[in-house]
């Protein structure tokens, strides 16, 4: 078969069900190709449209997502996406097509230099050189995705080696299952937390990833210890459990809101340090850790594990708390965190305020949407109102970027979450500017009938760094934009779209439209000056680029 042919066939071995991306000169064999296998390849309207697309789904299934492009300017386009899903351990293989070999070694039009572009933002990044290799290429490409912590890679793929004939089959996959740790570190784990006089729970995605839902609520039934959770760890922990909580990471003041000042000893189950610095919430290094997770921790000064349980995340959480051999009935770490955002939302439930408070929105979408529902926050202030206020009862049930953060991930993404889960109610809650940046999958979703919902606060501007410029500054610098009708705009690709005019229209607009069986655009202006009460209630938000 020709080689072309093999590589389908060792997607195939992977069950791969999506390839998002876009068509090019230099995978021409690789695109005939697939129009005999039943793979499903999503043509986007951008190569960052696809790599997201391929984010999300990675995420929210733990299957890597898939996504392909051409050489040069295609490849370079799926950068952003690529990178997102590396630092937010999203499973990922990235493919991109190339110029033969036989043009490699010189100035040639279009060729740069993938592998090395891409090595920085991967795990593992290679060229197709011989195609008998591509069997073990394609199988370590999708393992190593899918290790702990799991992340992107990338194959590059010269356009002569798929016209080669080749004589190779794919290679099958191994299971891999991941252990206890030691019993004699659970045991000292467990005597750590017996003597702590206010521990304390940092839940973050590693939790969600090791599906350890289930196993945290056991364990704070058996032990009455406040959970805290990273922006991507929401809903990990039901927030109906009285133990939760709710979201760090967000703000300075998250030290003495989360309960880290009164806490003698922090459990870090599944958590990742590219959310949540240690520093941040272990200032002066006194606290005791307790690592729990699959992967030794990193070398920080501010986080050094007097116990590392390496491992299966929940089985070993389960472990610890059966070796506690007095149950733990109390806490004396207040709910701040908690308590503030209860009453937050309770005050603005029923608000008429126009623009719409963003407490308001939240409240109107918590309340359209369903407990399985997924919601997919851009990047933006809005972001920081989704982390903070938005409940959350089941885990990926809202997908924040908190890694690489990149802005443009929602309208993308929600294609590919309503592929992933097309039973689920799927809600784009994204700023007017992340809008923009990839708004042309408009076309892609309706093209693939993906119905789902793109809530846009639209506020004219770049405001979440409007905000940090007037508390840093008093005064805001080159923020201020115009955006399109975005009613007419949506209409003109032949989705609904409608202009909330009061806040009362909301919840209305919204009910209706996770019934739409096709994607409807609401267009929601919103009142950031309630970013300075967020700021009052709970502390000074951090900046995004703060170590």
């Amino acid at each position: 078969m020709k080689a072309a042919e093999l590589f389908v066939q060792c997607l195939e071995n992977e069950e791969v069900d999506y390839i998002f991306g876009i068509p090019g000169e230099e995978n021409l064999d690789l695109m005939d190709a697939l129009l005999d296998s039943e793979i499903n390849f999503i043509t986007t309207r951008h190569e960052q449209g696809a790599a997201f697309m391929a984010d999300v789904y990675g995420r929210l299934t733990g299957k890597p997502g898939v996504c392909l492009s051409t050489l040069g300017p295609g490849a370079t386009n799926l950068v952003t996406g690529v990178a997102d899903a590396n630092m937010d351990n999203a499973p990922l293989v990235a493919i991109a097509g190339q110029a033969a070999t036989t043009r490699m070694h010189k100035e040639s039009h279009q060729v740069v230099d993938l592998v090395s572009m891409f090595k920085p933002i991967t795990k593992y990044a290679t060229q197709v050189l011989e195609p008998e290799t591509i069997p073990e290429v394609i199988r370590k490409a999708f393992k190593l995705a899918q290790a702990e912590k799991p992340g992107a890679t990338f194959i590059d793929l010269p356009e002569n080696i798929t016209e080669m004939d080749v004589n190779e089959l794919p290679l099958p996959s191994s299971e891999n299952r991941l252990t206890f740790a030691h019993r004699e570190l659970i045991a000292k784990a467990a005597n750590l937390v017996s003597q702590a006089k206010n521990p304390l729970i940092l839940v973050g995605n590693g939790a969600v990833r090791g599906r350890a839902t289930s196993d945290i609520e056991h364990f704070v039934e058996q032990h009455k210890i406040p959970v805290v959770n990273t922006f991507m760890a929401k809903g990990v922990i039901p927030f109906y459990n009285p133990m939760a909580m709710g979201t760090a990471g967000l703000q300075k003041g998250d030290y003495e809101n989360g309960g880290f000042a009164k806490a003698d000893l922090v459990i870090c189950v599944g958590f990742d340090m590219v959310e949540y610095h240690p520093h941040l919430w272990n200032p002066n290094r006194s606290h005791t850790i307790i690592h729990i997770d699959t992967k030794k921790a990193e070398v920080d000064k501010s986080y050094i594990p007097a116990v590392e349980l390496i491992g299966n995340v929940g089985a070993n959480l389960k472990a610890l708390g059966n070796a506690i051999e007095k149950p733990i009935t109390e806490t004396k770490i207040d709910f701040l965190l908690r308590e503030a955002m209860i009453g937050e939302m309770n005050r603005c439930s029923r608000s008429d305020a126009w623009p719409m408070l963003p407490q308001k929105i939240i409240w109107d979408l918590r309340t359209a949407m369903k407990s399985d529902d997924i919601a997919i926050s851009d990047v933006g202030a809005h972001k920081m109102w989704m982390a903070r206020m938005f409940r959350c009862d089941k885990p990926n049930t809202c997908i924040i970027s908190n890694g690489f953060a990149g802005m443009g991930i929602a309208v993308p993404g929600g294609v590919s979450a309503k592929l992933a889960y097309p039973n689920s109610g799927v809600v784009a809650v994204t700023g007017d500017a992340g809008f923009m940046m990839n708004s042309q999958e408009i076309e892609t979703a309706l093209r693939c009938n993906t119905p789902y919902v793109i809530l846009i606060w639209n506020d004219s501007q770049y405001g979440l760094i409007e905000w940090k410029q007037q508390r840093r500054y008093g005064r805001s610098a080159y923020i201020d934009f115009k955006n399109p009708d975005f009613v007419a705009y949506a209409k003109s690709f032949g989705a609904d779209a409608v202009r909330i005019e009061k806040a009362e229209q909301l919840l209305p607009t919204l009910q209706k439209a996770l019934q739409n069986p096709t994607v409807t655009v609401i267009d929601c202006p919103v009142d950031y000056s309630q970013n300075d009460r967020l700021t009052t209630l709970l502390g000074n938000v951090l900046s995004e680029i703060e170590d």
